[in-house]
């Protein structure tokens, strides 16, 4: 099974390639706070249909690139 992410597109200035970033909370494991993470993944945007600031669903895949690993399999929001 692999893994399925959903995050907002912030760069498509790239040719099929999107940044998507992915944004996450968990409570702190001592002091109970919830702390904020995000992350920044390169994702292969294979028509160039994603935008930025699109939410976007990305699937886990072979490596494609030097750091794509992510393809965006669906368009959430516009």
């Amino acid at each position: 099974m692999k893994r399925e992410i959903i995050g907002e597109v912030i760069s498509d200035k790239m040719n099929q390639t999107v940044v998507v970033e992915v944004k996450r909370e968990h409570a702190h494991p001592l002091y109970h706070k919830m702390v904020r993470r995000k992350k920044r993944l390169y994702a292969h945007n294979p028509e160039n249909k994603a935008k930025k600031g699109d939410r976007v669903k990305i699937q886990e895949c072979r490596p494609l690139s030097k750091l794509k690993r992510w393809i965006v399999t669906e368009i959430l929001k516009v």
